[in-house]
């Protein structure tokens, strides 16, 4: 089996991270690859900003932790950065593009090494006013939509693995 199709058959969610950084590098691979997903008529809608700063990612995260209405929580998992993607909340599909990038980011992320977990709740936390705080702190100010975080990291958690078996009748042939 190719490189490919093994990180994509063997990815999984992380929860749990080391507090090691994680090197430019290796960021900047994961979003080259974010920025190479498919997006509807190629219009590269999402924006996806890097968070690796502690109190703009503990910001962030408190934030999320009151909108799943469990204030005190860490849903970050302890994950060193994150990236969050945004959708242009004018376009249409924004959703699907989004969700396209997240996938690209996670699986890039293995690819390199790290783990990563898709965390929602970011629509929830840009509607609010002290998310929409953050992202004019961050100095964005168009008209967005959280799509979601991906945390990343290193992790001592295994991360490629074989996952569960897969359901019957998941595939359908219409021939």
């Amino acid at each position: 089996m190719n490189d490919t199709l093994n990180t994509l058959l063997k990815r999984r969610s992380v929860r749990k991270y080391s507090d090691k950084p994680v090197e430019n590098e290796k960021i900047e691979e994961v979003l080259k690859a974010g920025t190479y997903a498919p997006t509807a008529s190629g219009k590269q809608s999402p924006t996806l900003v890097c968070i690796t700063n502690k109190d703009d990612l503990n910001a962030a995260e408190v934030i999320n932790a009151d909108v799943m209405g469990k204030a005190g929580a860490h849903p970050f998992y302890g994950a060193p950065m994150a990236i969050l993607v945004l959708g242009d909340a004018d376009n249409g599909n924004t959703i699907y593009d989004g969700s396209l990038v997240m996938g690209n980011l996670m699986n890039a992320a293995a690819s390199v090494g790290l783990g990563s977990c898709w965390i929602h709740r970011a629509k929830e936390t840009f509607e609010r006013e002290d998310g929409k705080a953050l992202l004019k702190k961050w100095g964005l100010n168009g008209n967005y939509v959280g799509i979601g975080y991906c945390i990343l990291g290193y992790t001592d958690e295994p991360f490629m693995a074989d996952g569960p078996a897969r359901k019957d009748n998941y595939v359908v042939y219409v021939k």
